[in-house]
């Protein structure tokens, strides 16, 4: 019963942290590109660059750019718990090979 409840803690926690990364590197980027549009002559790159990270994120997102920042993390987080769970199952036939 313990391995099942270290698997599903393992699962859970990578399911979480899979879905935040995204969104915190996105958060950090618009954050940065934000800041470059305090300087004077970097006011417009700072504006196309800004208009361009939210255009691509409503690509994914049918139009908004919160929805495509969604889509984009759910997928992660899928990734990253197939990607826990096939590690845990290949952990497990070594363990058993050994």
């Amino acid at each position: 019963m313990t391995i099942l409840t270290n698997f599903l803690r393992s699962l859970l926690l990578t399911i979480i942290f899979c879905f935040v990364a995204p969104m915190l590197l996105v958060g950090a980027c618009l954050l940065l590109v934000c800041v470059i549009g305090y300087f004077p002559p970097l006011q417009e790159l700072s504006a196309v660059t800004l208009h361009r990270i939210l255009h691509f994120l409503s690509i994914f997102g049918s139009g908004t750019s919160f929805r495509g920042l969604c889509v984009i993390s759910l997928t992660c987080s899928f990734v990253g718990g197939l990607f826990d769970t096939y590690a845990y199952y290949r952990c497990q036939i070594l363990r058993i090979n050994s």
